[in-house]
């Protein structure tokens, strides 16, 4: 363990993000706190993390301690990352909900997780691209996540090189974005289409419409059991008889949730309410 922070710091700050987040940071990912939180401190001010978790532990919960929760999130994505899951969305998905929702044109989707946007974008391009008889219909995309900051970044839609160059094709990349320096921005129409909203999938949630799809990919796993039971409780209240979730390559609702089903596509399981 690092000598600058203490063990005990180590679990107010394992502690801080649980109650907040219910991230569930285990003991032996200390280094994760420790590569997250030193330029954390840093940029904050701070000589070192000792400083900053002595300065949390002094004050009630406030702005500094929401920052901290959101720096030990995990925002690992890319576009159309696993790729499987959007072929699946192409292949079979889409067009069951079109065929569903035919007479009343009307498309909802809900990205529970959405870091700094690629995954919402992915949803939209893999749309617009492909399913051109969409451009009629009411189409109704939010995109939640916890931090502040990502939520900032996917509104603002502007990526480097190394993140457009991580699973976007060229034609994509060239006609739904333009070069903005040395970085690349979605155009405003596609930006406009998709509703950034911040959301604590562990507290109180925003007044959702009945959803075609939802997608929650990669966070299941940093919860405990009772916070993903909650979720996907919540999750059948507003997913749509025809809908579907969609989680992570590791996640399932398998000895979850018995009220969802598993259902295989294209190489992968998807997951949909029972009807029985």
């Amino acid at each position: 363990m690092n000598p600058e922070i203490a063990f005990e710091d180590v679990a107010y700050i394992r502690n801080l993000v649980r109650v907040r987040s219910a991230m569930v940071l285990e003991p032996e990912k200390t280094y994760l706190l420790k590569s997250r939180l030193e330029p954390f401190a840093k940029q904050e001010g701070f000589g070192s993390m000792a400083d900053l978790v002595s300065q949390l532990r002094q004050t009630s919960y406030g702005p500094l301690h929401k920052r901290v929760v959101e720096a030990m999130t995990i925002n690992e994505t890319s576009f159309f990352r696993d790729l499987v899951p959007f072929q699946a969305l192409k292949d079979r998905l889409l067009p069951e909900v079109i065929q569903a929702n035919w007479d009343i044109k009307r498309l909802h989707i809900w990205c529970g997780a959405s870091s700094s946007g690629q995954e919402p974008y992915s949803i939209l391009l893999t749309i617009l691209h492909h399913f051109p008889e969409l451009t009629s219909w009411h189409i109704r995309l939010i995109a939640t996540d916890l931090s502040q900051e990502m939520i900032k970044r996917g509104q603002e839609g502007r990526y480097g090189p190394f993140e457009v160059n991580r699973g976007l094709s060229p034609p994509m990349l060239n006609t739904y974005f333009s070069r903005q320096g040395m970085e690349w921005q979605i155009r405003d129409d596609v930006r406009n289409m998709i509703e950034f909203r911040e959301m604590n999938l562990a507290g109180s949630w925003l007044v959702l419409p009945t959803m075609d799809l939802v997608f929650i990919r990669n966070v299941m796993m940093y919860f405990d059991m009772e916070t993903r039971k909650d979720i996907l409780r919540r999750i059948r209240g507003i997913l749509a008889p025809h809908g579907y979730l969609i989680l992570g390559a590791t996640e399932t609702t398998l000895a979850v949730d018995d009220h969802f089903e598993r259902v295989p596509v294209n190489g992968t399981s998807v997951y949909r309410v029972r009807k029985d």
